[in-house]
């Protein structure tokens, strides 16, 4: 009998090619996999002979509850061997990690951890944007916008009084209350990125500010799983910098009547 052990392991924020060589290395000598629904499915051609377990949980529905998927685990690894808890991003940035390595080590399971790449720094990566910058950006925050109650994290209203740049994640839906949020703490016009599908060939983009973005999601029909990028580092961005610049250099007025209609529906 091989010993029982669970490696926790980071798939990163949808590109195949994000996993870390750790990652791969733990997948080849998986016996059992357990995945989420946001990993890339590609990344399971790394663990060929292995026993794959969909696990999937997204809003409104799940392939199994959160105890279920514990006992998934120690139930595989006591009987196969090695099970790789397969999450995407990083497992401890919302990925409820902690929890599956409490739970396996309370039966005697040996347990790993390999950090993954986590979607809050690389999503904005891809479109340019750097979540610090020197006299712009001194510092970030990553914030969830739906609390495990389901309601509005706190947190989003401290972030948007902070002069700091606020990435949330798991907002979509409560989108309309986040930028309220923001206006209510004077910043109308900052710069807003929604990056839905955030480096995978389905990544989509919208900019604005905070004033206009609502408009902008509904209008690309942007949804989940998307992150929402809020600061002057959206501007900043060298892919997205002659969008900006072009509204700016416009006459007070007619920047006002292009907000109207949406010029940063590109």
């Amino acid at each position: 009998m091989k010993k029982p052990k669970l490696i926790v392991v980071g798939a990163g924020p949808g590109d195949a090619d994000l996993i870390t060589l750790k990652g791969v290395k733990a997948l080849q000598d998986a016996d059992v996999v357990l995945y989420d629904a946001l990993i890339n499915r590609d990344i399971l051609e790394h663990a060929p002979d292995a026993k794959k377990i969909f696990v999937g949980k997204r809003k409104g529905f799940h392939a199994h509850s959160q105890d279920e998927i514990n006992a998934l685990i120690v139930e595989h690894a006591f009987a196969s061997g090695t099970v790789v808890r397969l999450k995407g991003g990083d497992p401890f940035i919302f990925g409820r990690g902690t929890e599956e390595i409490d739970y396996a080590d309370s039966f005697g399971v040996e347990t790993e951890v390999v950090p993954g790449i986590t979607s809050s720094v690389a999503v904005p990566a891809y479109q340019g944007i750097s979540l610090t910058k020197r006299h712009v950006a001194e510092s970030f925050w990553v914030v969830t916008g739906t609390t495990s109650a389901g309601k509005l994290s706190e947190d989003i209203g401290l972030a948007a009084r902070s002069s700091a740049t606020v990435v949330i994640l798991m907002g979509m839906s409560k989108i309309k209350a986040i930028m309220e949020l923001f206006r209510d703490a004077g910043k109308g016009e900052v710069p807003v990125a929604v990056i839905q599908n955030g480096t995978t060939v389905n990544e989509r983009l919208g900019c604005g500010t905070v004033n206009t973005i609502e408009d902008i999601v509904k209008d690309k029909k942007l949804s989940s799983p998307a992150i929402i990028v809020v600061g002057e580092v959206v501007r900043e961005s060298v892919k997205l910098k002659g969008l900006y610049e072009e509204v700016n250099a416009l006459p007070p007025a007619e920047y006002r009547k292009l907000q109207k209609i949406q010029l940063f529906k590109r």
